[in-house]
């Protein structure tokens, strides 16, 4: 068995390691992905249909996921002559570009692309595919190695000063003996009102195995009926009208609304828009009819595991089947033969998603822990969401629950206030070099719903690699950086400054030359509570501070940048209610600029 050492090991394709690897690079960085393709949610797990938020466009993701998102638009713009806007969309006039024109996002896209964009990013990084993790060293509380294997059997020692686990269902953490908790927890646990009064740690959301099918009129390309297909008929079941959070039907019809109002089932998750992109319609099919929720595969035999992802591969089949067969037509009759399996789209021989869509990982039970009242929009009356003084990112996402092993009737979506994620929630108190990396971080059971999606786990895996990479420069354990209160304000510089936002601040984008300041200010928590720019997500940069902010708190930051500057370059006496905030930022700016300066020269 070989030994490799490197600085940073990436355990696990996730798209939260994908995010990771862009900070690493000049360092030698080992990647470690369980298929053939990187990225997770957007190439391996065929969810490239990007669960997002409406302030999306503009505000609300970090830099490089905007850039991510206009890789993806100008591949088909290309490669296809695909417009820049779309003058009428599934989701309104006047869009910008969604190549396949689906309802649930505002970038829908085939997987491949997912797939090829990572590769592209992740170039610097040295790869090793198609590989499991065996086993782990640890040593004095840190992790001093990996042992895999590859599709071949061949296995490999991987040496690390960090590790980040990236894998979507944290399987690192028990090799490595970190804390971590899995399913629901007990209200005596975290204080949430909806936690069962007894753990019940089998109790995850369902996974699925994805799938892609081509429309092709008037052909027929019905599947053989899979195993124990008429069992997941009744069971599941296979239908496009399930039964709602109020216990009536919600109901959908193919290609056409339905008399609820409903948008067609079809263009749901269009991933490829033959009308728009030449060809024929390309439709993602993940639905509550393929969630495989009868089995947790965490922390289970690996007998039971391969077991409950093969029910789980014929379930998805089984969709299929009846989607060909029994679903009825809105022209009547029943089936669709004329429903094609692309296995091309997946890369897979049988059609389904390389590796499933996993919603609920084991999560690390951090320094840091996201409950269900810190993000609740009933709980939370202004217009953001519980300000973390550790804050290194945003999301907003509805509570979103699956049905769940062990009791399927476990469905919510709660709306939440656009929201933070705290550093502490990317690692425990050990081992001190391993960092969580995508949607196994410290939340809850039922915070994991809002936390699991697509830019925020890019969100937490561009954090992780920031982290190990400033970790590394300035000799120190991630939880010295949380503990330290400057070396905590460092390092939110640091994300502010790579195009992190830190605070909802809508009209202040990466764009605007007042985003430093405002993101590196606005995270010491300084807006007032109950005052007007509490109740908004815009800054508005011209007005008077008025009431609106903590003038003390400036005061006192002021006299904190004098002190480790050893200057008087800003004046406590200058900030005032009548000074506008984009007065406050240019008093500030230069003071900030120069303490990240010191920073960046002196680690």
């Amino acid at each position: 068995m070989q030994t490799l050492t490197c600085d940073v090991a990436i355990v696990g394709g996730s798209l939260g390691g994908l995010a990771a690897s862009l900070h690493l690079q000049g360092l030698k960085v080992v990647w470690i992905g369980e298929t053939n393709w990187f990225g997770g949610q957007i190439s391996a797990q065929g969810v490239s249909a990007l669960d997002e938020h409406l302030y999306i466009e503009s505000f609300g993701g970090t830099q490089t996921y905007n850039q991510l998102r206009a890789a993806i638009r100008e591949h088909y713009q290309q490669q296809f002559d695909a417009p820049v806007r779309m003058a009428d969309s599934m989701l309104g006039p006047d869009m910008p570009l969604n190549p396949g024109n689906g309802w649930v996002s505002r970038l829908c896209f085939l997987p491949e692309i997912g797939a090829r964009l990572a590769e592209e990013l992740s170039a610097h990084t040295v790869k090793f595919r198609e590989s499991q993790i065996l086993d782990a060293e640890r040593s004095n509380d840190r992790v001093k190695a990996v042992i895999i294997a590859d599709q071949n059997g061949i296995r490999t020692r991987i040496e690390a000063a960090y590790f980040l686990d990236a894998t979507d269902l944290g399987e690192l953490f028990p090799l490595v003996d970190a804390p971590y908790v899995t399913g629901a927890e007990c209200v005596e646990d975290t204080g949430e009102s909806t936690a069962p009064a007894i753990a019940k740690p089998n109790e995850t959301q369902g996974f699925t195995y994805c799938f892609a099918v081509e429309y092709c009129p008037g052909e027929d390309h019905t599947i053989e009926q899979p195993e124990g297909y008429e069992t997941f008929r009744v069971k599941q079941p296979y239908t496009l009208s399930p039964i709602g959070r109020d216990g009536q039907p919600v109901v959908y019809k193919m290609f056409t609304s339905s008399e609820q109002g409903n948008l067609p089932f079809w263009t749901y998750r269009r991933i490829h828009d033959g009308t728009l992109l030449g060809g024929r319609d390309i439709a993602l099919i993940n639905w509550v009819s393929n969630d495989y929720h009868d089995g947790n595969i965490i922390d289970v035999s690996a007998e039971l595991r391969s077991r409950y992802l093969q029910e789980a591969r014929q379930l998805s089949l089984g969709f299929l089947y009846w989607l060909q067969t029994e679903c009825p037509r809105d022209d009547g009759g029943y089936g669709y033969p004329e429903f094609r399996l692309r296995p091309d789209v997946m890369g897979t021989a049988d059609g389904l998603s390389q590796m499933p869509y996993i919603r609920e990982s084991r999560r690390l039970r951090g320094l840091s822990r996201v409950v269900v009242n810190d993000v609740d929009a009933d709980v939370n009356s202004g217009a953001r969401a519980r300000h973390f003084f550790d804050s290194v990112g945003l999301g907003w996402y509805a509570l979103d629950l699956h049905p769940c092993v062990g009791n399927p009737e476990a469905s919510l979506y709660a709306p939440t206030r656009p929201f933070q994620i705290p550093l502490g929630a990317l690692f425990a108190t050990r081992p001190h070099n391993l960092i969580a990396a995508c949607k196994n971080i410290s939340t809850t059971h039922l915070t994991n719903g809002a936390y699991r999606v697509h830019p925020v786990e890019w969100n937490v895996g561009e954090v992780a690699g920031l982290l190990a990479r400033f970790s590394l420069e300035n000799k120190i354990s991630p939880q010295g950086v949380y503990r330290d209160e400057r070396l905590l304000w460092r390092f939110q510089m640091r994300c502010a400054a790579a195009g992190i936002p830190l605070v909802w601040a809508n009209d202040v984008t990466q764009l605007h030359p007042l985003w430093f300041a405002t993101q590196v200010l606005l995270v010491r928590d300084i807006i007032r509570e109950g005052s007007e720019r509490w109740h908004s997500l815009k800054i508005e940069p011209a007005r008077p501070l008025g009431d609106d902010f903590e003038l003390q708190k400036l005061r006192e930051i002021a006299e904190q940048l004098n002190e480790w500057s050893a200057s008087d370059d800003i004046s406590g006496a200058d900030i005032q209610p009548s000074l506008s905030w984009e007065g406050l930022c240019n008093l500030f700016d230069e003071a900030l600029r120069c303490e990240y300066k010191r920073q960046m020269s002196q680690p």
